[in-house]
């Protein structure tokens, strides 16, 4: 959550409605999530829906180099993705 809160692109102005059990839920119960590490501290995370098939977070802190950091997140975060998902189709 410490991620989450340091974002400035759709940031929560009230941080009460996402909830530690909301995140549990959707890592453990609908999908599946994913974190970027630097100098093994967590500067980013994403995590996919499969339930509304979609990507519920992917958030990068704004000092870390976007671009580079959002790839490690998605790339590897939809290739799980579609590998779940082509046998639903």
């Amino acid at each position: 959550m410490r991620v989450r809160f340091t974002v400035k692109e759709n940031w929560l102005s009230n941080p009460a409605l996402v909830t530690e059990a909301d995140c549990e839920e959707y890592l453990f119960c609908r999908g599946r999530g994913w974190v970027c590490l630097a100098e093994e501290n967590v500067v980013g995370f994403s995590i996919v829906d499969l339930k509304n098939n979609n990507i519920w977070a992917l958030f990068v802190q704004p000092d870390f180099d976007l671009k580079r950091n959002w790839k490690k997140l998605n790339d590897p975060m939809l290739a799980w993705y579609f590998e779940q998902t082509k046998e639903m189709a």
